[in-house]
C-alpha cells in the first residue's frame, strides 16, 4: 500500500507543542509555530558511516524538538502517526539489501537522495536513501525541509528524488589569522584568533551543519589575500581540527594559498611555478596536508591581482601556476579553484580603450584547454566586482575546454554590507538563466556550470560568505546563505520559493508573515539598485575605501577601472566594438550584437555598455520613455520610497513573530530607510549639478521642510566642508570639534573644552504652520567614539540618543550619515527647535540638517 507523500513524510505542517525559542539560523525544529515533519520515530540506521550517523542524529534532534519524549499521551492522531512504523536510513545499496522489494533507483548520481514511503507489515515505512553517505545526509535534511517546501513527488512512485546539479558547492571565507574577516559584517572569525586556530570550534561544527542542510560540501576557510602563513606546520595542525569539526557534516575543508609561498615561508629564492624546486616544494607541502587532513578538498588561488604575487612575475601564465598545484593535489583527489579575478588596477583612465571588464577574458580565454583536469577556473558572475548589476561575464562562454565555477558574493560588500536588506537570489537566478548562445545554440550559464554545455566533468558555484560569530550579522541576510546553497544544488529553483522555504523555517509558517517577508525580500534588490546605481552605472560607492556609502567620483580618474565616464553632456562607458573598448565583442555573436547597439542593449545595462547623452530616451518596457537623467532622478526617489516601505510592511508583523527578532529587524529597516535618503540625495544632487538639467518633478535641489545645520544659530558648532561634497546636504555640515572630511580631520579629534567634554548646539525657529510633525535629525555617526544627541522643542526634551552604530569611515561622509526621527512632535510658530551634540573620542557629533515633515505626509511609520 502506498501513502500520499504530503500526509506521511511530512510532509505537511503539524503544530508543535514546544515554545518558540532562538536557534541556529533556519534549523529551528519545533520552535516555529508549525513546521514539524511527521516520520516514524523508530529510526533504523542501516549503516554506521559518520555522515549516516549525522543524518540519524539530525532526524532525532528534530523529532525530539517537535514531540519531546517518545510517548503518545495527549497527542493528536496525526502526531501519533510519528510513533508508529519505522524510518529506514541508509545508502541505496543498504536499503536495497534490507528491503529487496522496494523500487530503489539504480541510477542515482553522487550525493543524490531518494525519499519513499510505503507500508511494511501493515506499518508505515519511510525510507531516506542516498547514493552515498553524503546523499543520506542531504536526504535527511530534505525530509525535514518538506513542510516548508512545495517539493513535488512522482505521481506513480510517490517518491521524491533529487541530485545536485553541480559537484563543486563551496563557500569561501575571507578570514585572517588574527581573527578579523575581510568584508565580513558578522563579527570576528569562528575559525581563527591571535594567529592560530581557535580553541572553541563549536561554532564551526554548527556552521558545517547549516551548510550541509542546504547541500554545501566545501568550505575554504581563509582569506585569499595574505594566505602564505596558513601553510605553516603549526597552523596546518590547527586547520586539521577545523576539518575534524566539519567532517561529520560532509563539508570538506579547503585553503587559499599564496603562489609565492615557496619563497615567503619555504626558504626558496624563487616561486617560479616552472622551477623544479618550486614544484617539489608544493608536492611536499600537499603531502604534509593530506597526512593531517585525508579528505582535504584543495586550494583556492588569487594571483596577479590587487597586489597579490603571481606567475606573471616570471612571465608564466595562470595555467602554469594552477597546473603545478593541480599535479600535487591530483594523487590525493584535490582540486584547484583558480580565480579569474586578475586585472591591472593601475590602468590609464585617460585611455578610452582601457577597460578592466576585458581582463578576465583577455587573460584566460587564450589558455582554454591548457589547464589540468582537476583545475576549475573560478569566475565572478560579472566582469567587474559584485556590483548592484553587471552583465554576465563573457568568459563563461569562452572556456569550452576548461572546468568552470561561478563566484558570487553572499556577504554584501557592495550591497549594503548587511545593514541594508538585499536578497540577492533574484540576481543570481538571472545570471544562472542567462543564455550566452555559445556556438549559436542554447548555453545558459547554469548548464555551463553543470558541465552539460561543454561536456566538462567539474563545475559549480562558490559563495563568498564571510560568516562571523554573529553569522552574517543580520537575521534577514541569512536568506542569502540559504538561497546560495539551494541554487547551487538546483539552479532551476525560483527565488520566491526559496524565500518562502527560508521564512517558514526561520520566522513563521503563518501565511501572512510568509507573504509579507517574501514580498520584502523579492523587492529589496531592485530597490537597492534604484537608490544606488541604476542603468548599469554600478554601485557608485566609495570603491577605493569602504565600498559602502555614496561617492560617485571614487570610481573615476584612477586606475581601478570601474569608470562610468560621467561628464556635463552624458554618462556611461563605451564598450562597443565600433567606437569603444571592444568588451561587447567578447560575447558570442548573438549576445555581442545585442550589446553593440544602444537601442538593443537592455536599458538596465545601457550605461555599462554605452556612453549616451543625458537626454537619451529609454524606450524599453519598465522605463517609461524617460530620459536617462530623469530616470536617474526618479529611480533614486522611488528606491528610497521603497526602502521606507519595508519598515511599513514589517510593522504589520508586530505580535505575530518573535518580539526580539521583530525589534532587531525594525531598527535595521529604520536605519536603511534613512541611509537610502542619503544615497538618493547624494546621487541626485551630483548628477543635477553635473548635467545642469532640471528634474521634471522639481525635487532635485529642493527639500521642503529641511533646515540646514549651517543656517542654524550655532553654539560652539563649526561649519565644515564634507568630502565628497554630495554626501551632505549642500556639501556642508557642522562639527562640534571643527572636524570635517579633509585630511586634517583625524588630527582635530579629541578637542575638548578645558572644563570637560564640549557640548554644542544648533537652533532654528519654526516659521511654519502649527501641527503635528516628525522631525528627522541627520547626523554623522563616526567610529572610535559614541557622541550623544538631544532634541528639544521650546526648551522641553523630545528625544535623546547615542551615536553608537558601527559604521565605516573616520570622517563625516555618506558612510556614516545617519537619521534619527522623533515622531508626533507638536510645533507652533515661534517654537525653537534645538539639537545638542556632545562629542566623544573622535566622533565630533557632526550634524547635517533637520527635516520637519507633517505626520500625514511622512513616508515612514517607524
Amino acid at each position: 500500500m502506498k501513502i500520499g507523500f504530503s500526509s506521511f513524510l511530512g510532509f505537511g505542517l503539524v503544530s508543535a507543542a514546544c515554545a518558540q525559542t532562538a536557534d541556529q539560523a533556519w534549523l529551528k525544529y519545533g520552535h516555529i509555530n508549525g513546521g514539524c515533519v511527521v516520520i516514524p520515530r523508530n529510526i533504523r540506521a542501516l549503516g554506521n558511516g559518520v555522515l549516516e550517523r549525522s543524518a540519524v542524529a539530525e532526524l532525532e534532534r528534530a523529532e525530539d524538538a517537535c514531540w519531546g519524549p517518545k510517548s503518545t499521551a495527549g497527542l493528536s492522531a496525526r502526531a501519533e502517526e510519528a510513533f508508529g512504523g519505522e524510518t529506514a536510513v541508509g545508502t541505496v545499496e543498504e536499503i536495497r539489501k534490507q528491503y529487496p522489494g522496494l523500487p530503489v533507483p539504480t541510477d542515482l548520481k553522487a550525493e543524490g537522495y531518494w525519499l519513499y514511503k510505503t507500508r511494511e507489515g501493515g506499518n508505515p515505512l519511510a525510507v531516506i536513501a542516498g547514493a552515498d553517505e553524503a546523499g543520506v545526509l542531504y536526504g535527511a535534511f530534505a525530509a525535514l525541509r518538506i513542510p516548508s517546501s512545495p517539493q513535488k513527488t512522482d505521481p506513480q512512485s510517490h517518491a521524491l528524488r533529487s541530485e545536485p546539479a553541480m559537484p563543486i558547492r563551496w563557500t569561501n571565507e575571507w578570514d585572517n589569522a588574527d581573527g578579523t574577516i575581510e568584508r565580513g559584517y558578522g563579527g570576528r572569525s569562528i575559525f581563527f584568533e591571535r594567529g592560530k586556530v581557535r580553541d572553541d570550534l563549536a561554532p564551526v561544527s554548527e556552521y558545517a551543519r547549516l551548510l550541509a542542510s542546504v547541500g554545501i560540501n566545501g568550505c575554504n576557510v581563509n582569506n585569499v589575500n595574505n594566505a602564505a602563513p596558513f601553510l605553516k606546520p603549526e597552523m596546518l595542525k590547527g586547520i586539521a581540527r577545523i576539518a575534524d569539526a566539519m567532517r561529520p557534516w560532509g563539508v570538506r575543508v579547503a585553503l587559499s594559498v599564496d603562489i609565492a609561498s615557496p619563497q615567503k615561508i619555504g626558504g626558496l629564492a624563487t616561486y617560479d611555478p616552472l622551477d623544479p624546486a618550486v614544484k617539489a616544494w608544493w608536492a611536499e607541502k600537499v603531502d604534509e596536508i593530506y597526512k593531517l587532513i585525508p579528505d582535504f578538498a584543495g586550494f583556492t588561488v588569487k594571483a596577479d591581482s590587487e597586489g597579490q604575487p603571481g606567475p606573471a612575475s616570471y612571465g608564466r601564465t595562470p595555467a602554469d601556476a594552477a597546473n603545478v598545484l593541480a599535479n600535487a593535489l591530483q594523487p590525493h583527489g584535490g582540486v584547484v579553484l583558480y580565480r579569474a579575478f586578475v586585472y591591472n588596477h593601475h590602468l590609464d583612465w585617460r585611455d578610452p580603450r582601457a577597460d578592466r571588464a576585458r581582463a578576465a577574458y583577455d587573460i584566460f580565454q587564450p589558455l582554454d584547454g591548457k589547464f589540468a583536469p582537476n583545475v576549475i577556473v573560478q569566475i565572478k558572475e560579472g566582469p567587474i566586482d559584485f556590483q548592484a548589476r553587471e552583465p554576465v561575464s563573457p568568459l563563461f562562454a569562452g572556456l569550452k575546454n576548461t572546468n568552470q565555477a561561478m563566484e558570487v558574493q553572499i556577504t554584501q560588500e557592495y550591497l549594503g554590507q548587511q545593514r541594508h536588506l538585499v536578497y540577492i537570489a533574484p540576481m543570481w537566478k538571472q545570471v544562472l538563466d542567462f543564455d550566452l548562445r555559445a556556438d549559436n545554440r542554447s548555453t545558459p550559464v547554469k548548464e555551463i556550470l553543470k558541465g552539460e554545455s561543454f561536456h566538462r566533468t567539474l563545475g559549480g558555484m562558490i559563495g563568498v560568505a564571510c560568516v562571523g560569530r554573529d553569522w552574517l550579522g543580520s537575521p534577514l541576510a541569512m536568506a542569502n546563505l540559504y538561497a546560495f546553497g539551494r541554487l547551487a544544488w538546483d539552479p532551476n529553483l525560483a527565488p520566491e520559493q526559496i524565500a518562502d522555504e527560508w521564512t517558514k523555517q526561520t520566522i513563521s509558517t503563518d501565511p501572512e508573515v510568509v507573504s509579507t517577508v517574501q514580498k520584502m525580500l523579492m523587492q529589496s534588490w531592485p530597490a537597492y539598485e534604484r537608490y544606488t546605481g541604476p542603468l548599469g552605472l554600478q554601485t557608485l560607492t566609495d570603491i577605493t575605501g569602504s565600498h559602502y556609502g555614496p561617492n560617485v567620483e571614487a570610481s573615476e580618474n584612477n586606475g581601478w577601472g570601474q569608470w562610468h565616464r560621467a561628464d556635463h553632456e552624458g554618462v556611461g562607458m563605451d564598450r562597443s566594438v565600433a567606437t569603444g573598448t571592444g568588451f561587447a565583442g567578447q560575447y558570442p555573436p548573438e549576445v555581442a550584437k545585442m550589446y553593440e547597439n544602444a537601442a538593443t542593449t537592455p536599458d538596465d545595462l545601457l550605461l555599462f555598455f554605452h556612453h549616451v547623452p543625458y537626454t537619451y530616451k529609454l524606450d524599453q518596457p519598465g522605463f517609461g520613455g524617460k530620459t536617462v537623467i530623469q530616470y536617474i532622478y526618479d529611480s533614486h526617489y522611488e528606491g528610497a520610497e521603497q526602502a521606507a516601505g519595508f519598515g511599513k510592511e514589517w510593522a504589520t508583523l508586530r505580535g505575530k513573530i518573535d518580539p526580539k527578532l521583530f525589534e532587531d529587524v525594525r531598527a535595521r529597516l529604520e536605519y536603511q530607510a534613512g541611509h537610502a535618503v542619503v544615497w538618493r540625495d547624494a546621487i541626485v544632487q551630483y548628477f543635477f549639478k553635473l548635467s545642469g538639467i532640471s528634474d521634471e518633478r522639481g525635487r532635485a535641489g529642493h527639500f521642503p521642510g529641511r533646515l540646514e545645520a549651517e543656517d542654524a544659530r550655532l553654539s560652539k558648532y563649526k561649519v565644515v566642508d564634507i568630502q565628497p561634497w554630495e554626501d551632505a546636504s549642500r556639501g556642508k555640515a557642522v562639527s562640534c570639534l571643527g572636524m570635517g572630511s579633509g585630511p586634517e580631520a583625524a588630527e582635530q579629534a579629541g578637542d575638548q573644552d578645558s572644563d570637560g567634554p564640549r557640548q554644542c548646539a544648533a537652533e532654528w525657529t519654526w516659521r511654519g504652520q502649527p501641527g503635528t510633525f516628525n522631525i528627522a535629525v541627520q547626523y554623522f555617526d563616526l567610529e572610535n567614539g559614541v557622541a550623544k544627541f538631544s532634541l528639544l522643542v521650546h526648551g522641553k526634551s523630545v528625544a535623546a540618543w547615542r551615536a553608537d552604530a558601527r559604521l565605516p569611515s573616520r570622517r563625516p561622509n555618506g558612510d556614516n550619515s545617519t537619521r534619527y526621527t522623533a515622531h508626533g512632535v507638536q510645533l507652533t510658530p515661534g517654537d525653537v527647535i534645538r539639537v545638542e551634540g556632545t562629542p566623544d573620542g573622535s566622533d565630533p557629533a557632526a550634524l547635517d540638517y533637520i527635516e520637519v515633515t507633517p505626520v500625514a505626509a511622512a513616508n515612514s511609520t517607524f
